[in-house]
């Protein structure tokens, strides 16, 4: 049987010279972030956006990820988020990660504000696209409990997502009853904190994909992928405003599903800028101990 043809969508369009003018800004920010990053919230909170918005800005000039700096990049805002979650771990007083291929002893923590549902789900993401399979296992078994005592609002659709993550990462028998409970919080209806478009167009179009992907749906998944991507490019180009967040320049939940389906020999057969080849294909494997 042949391949269905492969859908492509382009992605809008970036102010590449200004982008690329602003990066070197925003890696001195990012180091100052990570000088700290041992003993400090602040700065722990700071390396988060820091970290992901420099790997997001990356990929306007290089929209493959094909560069080596891009990579880094990405691989850098993976190390930060496993991270503050990894000190979560008080039973001890320090815990030894990796960033910038130095070991940081971070003081451990609890509930944070920063430590959020939303937070865990770009960690998880983000150890899914660089294929860290040490770092998901650390992320799984992160309590749901600590991620809802950090204090904010966060949509109660948030916390069965992770809940299905961690039980399809630990193969747990209750994977079913995670997800049928996410796609159901994911509607638009159950939106509360974000608003029911935000909730339509980003944040349930992965949970389908996943549910396609556990049922090895080839066609069915790509074309939730489709959906996913069209969807993101929607809602970020829908005004001024949004268009102009680097949030838009990448689809990281799609493409962490991707990622995924791609890992296990279900194929992708959607091309976009919105899911950067080398970071979908994992071009970089085995160029760096992360």
């Amino acid at each position: 049987m042949s391949r269905p043809v492969a859908v492509a969508i382009t992605r809008q369009d970036y102010p590449k010279d200004d982008m690329a003018e602003v990066v070197p800004v925003m890696e001195r920010t990012l180091s100052h972030s990570l000088e700290e990053i041992e003993t400090s919230h602040n700065s722990r909170s700071g390396a988060l956006t820091r970290s992901l918005n420099v790997a997001l800005v990356r990929c306007v000039g290089d929209p493959t990820a094909g560069m080596l700096e891009t990579w880094e990049s990405w691989l850098l805002a993976m190390q930060v988020h496993s991270a503050v979650f990894a000190a979560t771990a008080t039973e001890q007083e320090t815990v030894t990660c990796k960033i910038r291929q130095e070991g940081r002893h971070l003081v451990t923590t609890g509930p944070q504000t920063y430590l959020h549902a939303d937070a865990w789900l770009d960690a998880f993401y983000l150890a899914v696209i660089c294929r860290e399979a040490a770092r998901l296992d650390m992320l799984a078994r992160i309590p749901v409990s600590l991620l809802r005592d950090f204090g904010g609002a966060v949509d109660e659709y948030a916390y069965a997502w992770v809940e299905t993550l961690q039980s399809f990462w630990l193969r747990r028998d209750d994977l079913q009853t995670h997800l049928v409970r996410a796609v159901d919080l994911s509607s638009a209806e159950h939106a509360r904190v974000i608003d029911a478009e935000e909730m339509t167009k980003l944040k349930y179009p992965p949970i389908m994909m996943f549910y396609r992907y556990l049922r090895n749906d080839a066609a069915g998944f790509n074309e939730a992928l489709a959906d996913a991507v069209r969807w993101h490019k929607e809602y970020w180009t829908a005004d001024e405003d949004r268009a102009a967040q680097v949030h838009g320049i990448v689809a990281l939940a799609p493409l962490a599903i991707a990622c995924l389906a791609k890992a296990n020999n279900l194929p992708v057969d959607v091309q976009t800028d919105y899911l950067p080849e080398a970071l979908l294909d994992f071009l970089w494997r085995g160029e760096f101990d992360a």
